[in-house]
């Protein structure tokens, strides 16, 4: 096990179209030890040959697939052997209806210290503001999903959130942050979720630890229009860490493409570097 451990969340938007479009340049000039994919879609059975030509070979590969041909699908791809990995999102009787199908995969590796690391992969969909059911169903997938972060970092593991959450929790992670208030990906209820996870329960986000009160940096912009010259993004894109893994987070980066032509997915891979 390396004692540093570079881990690089991104949603590939289509694994095939991604490792046509240009994935593998950007891997093999980064080099990540963990890969973390959000909207993978495609099969269990294509998954790790997918992983091996957007990446090359030599990955240890813990994937959730959709029920819904085509859609959604996470992954944690791994130097390092995965120990176990596990699917979903335990459901409590009562508890508001989500579907977590191909939304939420965790994997178990070893770390120096002896304590080990959950890697999480998560995709929440976007949810829609005009839409009770939808945005419920989101928040109850949100909420949900801060449980299961609970239990697990009372078992003493490091524990860390990766993925497209699609919630822009501040007025900083949005460019255009006036005109989405009340939005889907920026609703009041969105970011008080966000408020608990951290001043509550006191997850940390990465990005704005290591990054300060800035802009950004952006993770998401849209294929339409000048978004992406212009730098008119979202930051929706985390790593949100236990306490004790955040005290080891050494940098954060966003690869934005250097150019339009050269993205291979519209969302920008989000990489930290761990250090024991």
């Amino acid at each position: 096990m390396p004692k540093r451990l570079t881990i690089a969340s991104v949603n590939v938007n289509g694994l095939r179209a991604a490792t046509k479009n240009g994935m593998a340049g950007w891997a093999g000039e980064r080099r990540p030890d963990v890969i973390t994919m959000q909207e993978v879609r495609a099969p269990d059975e294509l998954v790790p040959g997918l992983i091996d030509e957007a990446a090359g070979p030599g990955w240890h590969v813990a994937h959730a697939e959709c029920s819904a041909k085509g859609r959604a699908g996470v992954a944690v791809a791994s130097r390092t052997p995965i120990t176990a990995s596990r699917s979903g999102l335990p459901k409590r009787r009562g508890s508001a209806a989500y579907d977590d199908s191909g939304r939420w995969i965790e994997a178990d590796i070893d770390t120096p210290d002896g304590k080990g690391l959950t890697v999480v992969s998560c995709y929440v969909h976007t949810g829609d503001a005009d839409d009770a059911a939808r945005m419920a169903e989101k928040l109850a997938f949100l909420d949900a999903g801060a449980r299961r972060l609970e239990a697990l970092r009372a078992t003493g593991r490091h524990v860390l959130l990766t993925g497209d959450l699609n919630v822009g929790h501040r007025e900083l992670d949005i460019k255009n942050w006036k005109g989405n208030i009340g939005k889907a990906g920026f609703h009041p209820d969105e970011r008080v979720w966000f408020d608990h996870l951290l001043q509550k329960l006191g997850w940390v986000d990465i990005g704005r630890h290591l990054t300060g009160e800035v802009p950004g940096p952006y993770s998401w912009w849209s294929w339409r229009g000048k978004a992406f010259d212009v730098d008119t993004g979202w930051r929706i894109d985390y790593h949100i860490a236990s306490p004790e893994l955040a005290a080891r987070a050494h940098s954060h980066t966003v690869d934005r493409a250097p150019s339009y032509a050269e993205r291979w997915s519209d969302h920008a891979p989000v990489v930290v570097e761990y250090r024991w």
